[in-house]
């Protein structure tokens, strides 16, 4: 094509970045196939079954929409059993752990010497079968016919009585739940609490010594800035994780969880797919919804603070 000049104009090129976009969706596509199949088509299915009133397995009939099945799930005693332990565990062990992390951390942190064996030690819970750590502690807990277990003993030597932890009354029970949660959970935390710290520049320590500040004032005005980052992620997957809470219960309880009184909210819609009162995967879709709703609510008012609370 000729101007008015008698000069061509020149030819129009592919746009790169077309193309380079186009490259980065067809990369991207197996995993988005991947997501969709294993995550939001069942995500999907799972709201189909919540408002299905009573759906048939074996038939794959039902009678009804509605919302009967979050009526029943928001009414059964199981259910709010399960609603009750879990945010009882969500509350004691997620600040706990963390707060314990944070002080373990610290400590290994000023260490110089075999610094790295102490912090394998502390790492080595997270990498064992937390079935077997349940057994241990069922040893440590658990009342036989034979003793009273490691811990009553403990408490007998100091004048105390001894508790039934694992069969008796349902504070020691959550107690015993809390603690083997934190155990579990403390390694991990540890970890990224170590290498948080260890990525604070020196200099920021230095300039803090050079004009006498406190340790305290250091801790609060460098240390915990410098760190809050990941301080709120393992806050923001501490409270996903708790709610998530199930084979904890069952290494301590066994799969009766009901009768112990100690189900979690995983443990009720396990146990209304599979267990002794399975066959309901409506009730159990509702309730598995009830628990995202949570999640989500408490994991956005997380993101909020952390955004206004974090240094990035």
């Amino acid at each position: 094509m000729k101007t008015a000049y008698g000069r061509s104009l020149p030819r129009r090129k592919a746009r790169p970045g077309h193309k380079r976009g186009l490259k980065a969706w067809l990369y991207l596509l197996p995993a988005i196939l991947f997501l969709g199949f294993f995550m939001v088509y069942p995500l999907v299915d799972v709201l189909i079954y919540s408002f299905e009133e009573g759906y048939n397995s074996a038939s794959q009939t039902f009678l009804g929409v509605g919302t009967y099945n979050y009526s029943y799930v928001l009414h059964d005693p199981y259910f709010l059993q399960a609603v009750k332990n879990t945010f009882v565990l969500v509350i004691i062990t997620v600040p706990v752990s963390t707060g314990l992390a944070l002080l373990i951390s610290l400590g290994l942190n000023s260490i110089k010497k075999l610094k790295e064996l102490y912090q394998t030690v502390y790492f080595l819970p997270y990498v064992t079968n937390t079935l077997a750590v349940g057994l241990v502690f069922m040893i440590l807990f658990k009342k036989t016919p034979y003793t009273d277990g490691m811990v009553n003993l403990l408490i007998g030597l100091f004048g105390g009585k001894s508790v039934d932890f694992i069969d008796g009354p349902h504070w020691a029970k959550m107690f015993v739940l809390c603690f083997y949660t934190v155990w579990v959970v403390l390694p991990f935390k540890i970890l990224i609490l170590t290498s948080a710290l260890a990525s604070v520049k020196q200099d920021y320590y230095n300039a803090a010594k050079v004009d006498g500040t406190g340790k305290w004032r250091i801790f609060t005005r460098i240390t915990l800035p410098m760190i809050s980052p990941m301080i709120f992620y393992l806050v923001i997957t501490g409270f996903i994780g708790a709610f998530k809470a199930y084979s904890d219960a069952v290494a301590l309880f066994g799969t009766n969880l009901n009768a112990a009184g100690m189900n979690t909210i995983v443990g009720y819609v396990y146990d209304m797919l599979y267990g002794d009162s399975g066959g309901f995967p409506s009730y159990a879709s509702a309730a598995a919804l009830i628990l995202f709703a949570i999640v989500f609510t408490i994991t956005v008012i997380n993101l909020a603070i952390s955004r206004r609370r974090a240094i990035y």
